[in-house]
């Protein structure tokens, strides 16, 4: 679908910095990391909770959560994606007003009329400094063009939150099968790698048992949109499954101080 002429645009803010800013290399890079993914031996998700560094970091371990997903093209019209907020803070769910998200790989449609559908939560709202520069949000579009095609975006940016109200946001917008949801989380932050390990281990397993009661900002960034979707998975008996679990200082970094990445299905 061709842009409009006088559509309101947001422009990607980390490309050339956390993936390439030239279509074929991000192209190139984006293929290679699904390729080279090993596909999980589980059920087609309805969800999914993937991580957010640079790609040279964490990119192996999002594919591995975006190789399951590419067997949704062409059955996924909407996603549904949610990152917390690391440059921008405030209360309550983000949403921006533009018409289309603008990536190296082309332009995505901003689904609108879903967004309308969200107007009775006084805690969603239209916050377009939340977007400037988040990159948590925009790493994962690239992933999402080349695994599925064509599709709406319902993008949002989660600040400080209540389990209950994204819960409530997501309950809206779950739709049925042609809708996926994807919240965007690193975990644990420059520990040694031992220490990091144990503690990503440890709230991977919280994770898998939806217990976000047990979650903090300490063990993982996306603590605000993670939580709500386990409280939701919790609530309608969906299993939380981890297919990957490394770090930087398995992927492109050293051990001295690494960030942790986990890869999960919600199905």
């Amino acid at each position: 679908m061709a842009t409009q002429s006088n559509a309101r645009i947001r422009l990607p803010s980390v490309a050339g910095q956390f993936y390439p800013a030239d279509a074929r290399q991000l192209d190139e890079q984006v293929s290679h990391l699904i390729s080279q993914a090993q596909e999980p031996d589980t059920a087609m998700p309805k969800a999914v909770i993937a991580p957010h560094a640079g790609y040279i970091y964490s990119g192996p371990v999002a594919a591995t959560a975006y190789k399951k997903v590419a067997a949704l093209k062409g059955r996924i019209e909407r996603v549904v994606l949610l990152s917390p907020a690391h440059r921008y803070g405030f209360y309550g769910i983000a949403w921006s007003d533009v018409d289309y998200f603008r990536t190296p790989l082309g332009d995505i449609e901003v689904d609108r009329q879903a967004i309308e559908q969200l107007h009775e939560l006084d805690f969603v709202q239209s916050i377009e400094q939340a977007f400037d520069g988040e990159h948590a949000l925009e790493v994962h579009l690239p992933f999402l063009q080349k695994a599925l095609g064509n599709f709406k975006l319902v993008p949002f940016v989660v600040g400080q939150t209540a389990a209950e109200q994204v819960a409530s946001l997501l309950e809206l917008l779950w739709g049925d099968e042609k809708t996926l949801i994807v919240i965007s989380s690193d975990l644990s932050h420059f520990h040694p790698y031992p220490e990091a390990r144990q503690k990503d281990r440890q709230t991977a397993k919280a994770i898998e048992n939806k217990a976000y009661e047990s979650l903090n900002g300490h063990n993982a960034c996306g603590i605000y949109p993670v939580s709500g979707l386990l409280l939701l998975a919790r609530q309608k008996n969906l299993e939380v499954e981890l297919v990957d679990l490394r770090n930087s200082g398995d992927t492109a970094g050293s051990h001295d101080s690494v960030v942790g990445y986990g890869a999960f299905l919600v199905h």
